[in-house]
């Protein structure tokens, strides 16, 4: 049976913050498998977790911060309230841990930025004429999938082979259309025409188990198969049945040709290679079937503040559960922490065992060195594009007249329409530019209005004058629309550049942010990714990290007598009663319906108002 529990924490800069959070989840925490969650001030999922026991995992973490790795304890300064739910296995917590990353893709975990369908090749079995198909989505339809393949081309090459040998049908559709004349493609030689003769389907179906042979990596099966239907069609006289026979046992041998073998052993492996430059990890996977070297596919994982080691056990959890095929073996770069736990539940995965290896010496060392030196060159040759062409990226992407090396990025924060700012950013050439940040104290607009806010701060920003060639607004096409309404108004000539970027939408499926431009509906398409679209998620990011800062600097100084006003039913008399007792408006804050109660004057009513309100306001983003 699933249980949950929600903490909402004390404030983490407190300097007994994590004791008092130490005490009081003791209790709560049960000593089984689960997930974990921890959320900020605004509700929002920044980390998921598996523990094999929450209790040890979750109260791992409050400990002093100097004993903590920096990311680890940059998401606990940040984090306001913690949900479990207990698990009744630990592969059940895998398989939750995984979907909730997925969903909520929280900041402080390293989320496989990858929304690549990479093609495969379905074989329906249950039709009794069945066809190849290529197509990027699996099904749990009862028919073979094979591969993922590495490119279009790679899985295009690989059916024109089949074609040319095998001899599959290829109209669509479950199964062949009744014709009165064959296809062209049975006149070249590339279709048996099941629809227009009468093809036995025993035969038929002895041709695709030697397909399948073929796209299992069977190749040598396959041959000494071949080899004796052309002996038995030589003996029988049927020389034409040999000698076509013979070409397909040829065409198949040049294809193994191709192949280097790299596993005397002929075993099925994965090899994944890392390399890193900052927040950013490249990984490489090479795939070794019965022993030969088949392709290789290339991810990138942002991991701000992490290890290699937490990056590659990341990417081994979001990568295996969406394939289909998964080898007995899979060699890693650096050691992961839960190796036992991770290889136990691939293993239900993949109904077989399943080992992951880290290898020291030998020839299995050499192939992650080979895995490593790969990323390494993507790297490589990533960081260099980066570095000349990211301007010239942009400007492709967003369809400029010229390459942004002025950015600016647009945000703003309020509480209830209260306090509300705006903050502006500065990148030059993909940098930031400290010198070009500015704070704005929003006055003009009144109430709960974002887009007033944000119309009032570009209004404000146009005045200032030097304008940069793109301005990046944090919000969608409302927030987009106002601020070009504004640049309309006070920018005749030399007007920047719009865009605005939005978190994607669950509800709706979306994974990764979208970028909208003026006078265009929909966002553009932007692979997850991109560099484009990461350097605006960074550009965004600090923008929202710098509106948030000013608005809670500025919160933590009005947070007076003044504010105590803001609530229903305490006035001048009751805030001086408050403050009395209290000393100050930060206890009133933290103190609970039983303290309150112990103030003369303070009623039941009263006293929930007080509560309700800086519960409120601890929940404010």
């Amino acid at each position: 049976m699933l249980m949950q529990f929600s903490e909402n924490s004390p404030d983490h800069d407190s300097g007994s913050g994590h004791e008092l959070d130490f005490i009081r989840l003791r209790g709560h925490l049960p000593d089984s498998p689960g997930v974990y969650s921890f959320k900020d001030g605004s509700g929002r999922v920044i980390y998921v977790g598996k523990a094999k026991s929450l209790k040890k995992r979750v109260l791992s973490y409050f400990r002093p911060p100097k004993e903590l790795p920096r990311k680890t304890a940059v998401m606990i300064e940040k984090a306001r309230a913690l949900d479990f739910v207990v698990t009744s296995t630990e592969n059940e917590a895998f398989i939750l841990e995984s979907n909730l990353i997925k969903k909520h893709m929280p900041r402080y975990n390293v989320i496989l930025r990858d929304d690549k369908q990479y093609p495969c090749l379905r074989l329906d079995i249950k039709e009794p004429y069945p066809r190849l198909a290529i197509v990027r989505r699996i099904k749990k339809d009862g028919a073979l999938y094979f591969g993922p393949f590495s490119s279009s081309l790679a899985v295009r090459n690989t059916l024109n082979i089949i074609d040319r040998v095998f001899q599959l049908r290829k109209c669509k559709g479950k199964g062949p259309p009744k014709r009165t004349r064959a296809c062209l493609n049975y006149q070249m030689g590339r279709c048996l025409g099941p629809c227009t003769f009468d093809i036995p389907v025993s035969s038929y179906q002895e041709i695709v188990h030697k397909v399948r042979l073929f796209l299992e990596d069977r190749s040598r099966e396959l041959v000494t198969r071949l080899t004796k239907d052309m002996m038995r069609a030589s003996e029988e006289l049927d020389f034409e049945k040999a000698a076509t026979i013979r070409d397909q046992i040829s065409a198949i041998e040049k294809t193994v040709e191709h192949q280097d073998v790299v596993s005397p052993r002929m075993e099925d492996l994965d090899i994944i290679g890392m390399a890193r430059s900052g927040a950013f990890h490249q990984v490489v996977i090479l795939f070794v079937r019965k022993g030969y070297m088949i392709g290789s596919r290339y991810y990138g994982l942002e991991n701000r503040g992490g290890s290699k080691a937490e990056a590659v056990e990341a990417f081994i959890k979001q990568y295996y559960p969406r394939e289909t095929f998964i080898p007995k073996k899979i060699l890693i770069p650096d050691p992961i922490e839960d190796l036992n736990s991770i290889s136990e539940w691939l293993s239900d995965l993949a109904g077989k065992r399943v080992t992951i290896h880290r290898p020291m010496r030998g020839e299995k060392l050499r192939l992650v060195g080979m895995a490593v030196k790969n990323a390494e060159k993507l790297l490589e040759g990533r960081s260099k594009v980066a570095e000349r062409d990211i301007m010239e990226a942009v400007q492709s992407a967003l369809n400029l007249k010229s390459p942004p090396r002025f950015i600016e990025g647009l945000d703003i924060s309020n509480f209830h329409g209260e306090l509300a700012v705006g903050t502006v950013v500065s990148f030059v050439d993909g940098q930031p530019h400290k010198g070009g940040y500015r704070n704005y104290r929003i006055k003009a607009t009144v109430g709960i209005d974002d887009y007033g806010m944000m119309a009032e701060l570009a209004k404000r920003r146009m005045q200032r004058g030097g304008l940069p060639d793109l301005i990046l607004i944090d919000g969608g096409k409302g927030h987009l629309s106002v601020v070009k309404a504004a640049l309309d108004l006070y920018v005749e000539s030399d007007s920047p550049a719009l865009a605005a970027i939005a978190k994607p939408d669950e509800n709706r499926g979306e994974s990764s942010d979208k970028l909208y431009v003026p006078g265009r509906k929909n966002p553009l398409k932007i692979r997850a990714d991109d560099p484009v679209l990461l350097l605006m998620m960074r550009i965004r990011d600090e923008a929202h990290r710098r509106a948030i800062t000013y608005h809670r600097r500025l919160r933590s100084k009005d947070l007076t007598s003044s504010e105590l006003s803001l609530i229903p039913g305490v006035g001048k008399k009751r805030q001086k009663l408050l403050l009395g007792h209290f000393k100050d408006v930060k206890a009133v804050a933290g103190a609970g319906m039983d303290d309150l109660l112990k103030v003369p004057g303070i009623s039941q009513s009263i006293a929930s108002n007080i509560v309700s309100y800086f519960q409120g306001s601890k929940n404010t983003s």
